[in-house]
């Protein structure tokens, strides 16, 4: 009885968590704010563009934590993407200042109790593991004191003159069918291409690299890739599962080049919401396959520039 309890109490933990980010997810679109879409350009973002690292590690986090700590550096104004858990600042020879208050990160897997891994064994089935979530508390390192002085610099974003080639390379580096004409930016799973307007095509020219980016988000779920779903019809929840997919990783990929995101659909704002409302885990198996489409397109990169993963935030797609 007892195990039943605690396991009720897991459950109910994990739908608590998946509600309290999905609920704060639908408000700021709901407030016409796109959390990962941050407005790096304004007063209330001081950080550089990136993706949030782990100041220990080194390691960038990945899926939902992304956009929790995206939303923290703008919410807080802190100057940078840098994160540690309180045990990492003291082993740094640092603290947390007395007095700050952490944001809530998660980690989600699964487990294959003792127990069951008997029972598979007796029976000859195949044991069934046991999603959980866990969470943990990091701190910002402008909310810290006493760190390495290599710790605190804020590395500066790259010369804007160095982004659209290192584009138009990785694009070419991944291998991707990649075409340039016609009226409108679309990906074709049947055959396998990506094609996109030519670059005067667009009011602002970067816009041509963001868009690329969306489209090549979703070539890499073709089957000889990553293998996601890419069959549902216009209008049907797969298909706005996978146009957020898009939206984040292009987001993704985007900061670590040093290009600000933007919202490639922003007409789809009322259906992803509808989605997230139906479906409380949708935005957390969006943002890890997001995370593992952007690191398959970033994996192209030349191998100094490459972003390394951090462990510790990987939502796994069946737990989640």
């Amino acid at each position: 009885m007892a195990r039943h309890d605690r396991s009720a109490r897991a459950g109910s933990d994990r739908t608590s968590l998946y509600d309290d980010i999905t609920n704060k997810i639908i408000a700021e679109l709901e407030e016409g704010r796109v959390p990962w879409v941050q407005p790096w350009g304004t007063s209330a973002a001081k950080a550089p563009l990136g993706l949030p690292k782990n100041a220990s590690t080194g390691r960038s986090y990945s899926g939902i934590n992304i956009l929790i700590l995206w939303g923290a550096v703008v919410q807080h104004g802190f100057p940078g993407q840098a994160w540690l858990t309180f045990r990492q600042a003291l082993s740094l020879g640092g603290n947390v200042r007395k007095g700050e208050h952490g944001t809530t990160v998660f980690y989600a897997d699964r487990f294959t109790p003792e127990d069951e891994r008997k029972r598979a064994r007796e029976t000859g089935e195949e044991a069934q593991a046991i999603p959980f979530l866990k969470r943990f508390t990091v701190f910002n390192t402008a909310q810290c004191e006493n760190l390495p002085e290599e710790i605190e610099t804020v590395v500066p974003p790259p010369p804007p003159g160095l982004i659209e080639p290192k584009v138009e390379a990785l694009i070419r580096a991944t291998g991707i069918d990649f075409r340039i004409g016609g009226d409108r930016a679309v990906y074709v799973p049947s055959q396998d291409y990506v094609v996109v307007p030519p670059p005067q095509a667009y009011f602002e020219p970067i816009n041509w690299h963001r868009t690329a980016l969306h489209e090549v988000s979703h070539a890499s779920g073709h089957d000889s890739r990553l293998g996601r779903d890419l069959g549902g019809s216009f209008g049907s929840k797969r298909y706005f599962v996978e146009e957020v997919v898009a939206e984040l990783s292009s987001a993704f990929c985007c900061a670590t080049l040093g290009i600000t995101p933007t919202v490639r659909h922003s007409d789809y704002i009322g259906a992803w919401i509808d989605t997230m409302r139906e479906d409380n885990r949708v935005i957390f198996r969006a943002a890890s396959q997001a995370s593992k489409a952007a690191d398959w397109i970033l994996s192209f990169l030349p191998e100094d520039e490459q972003p390394a993963t951090e462990d510790e935030a990987i939502i796994d797609r069946r737990a989640a």
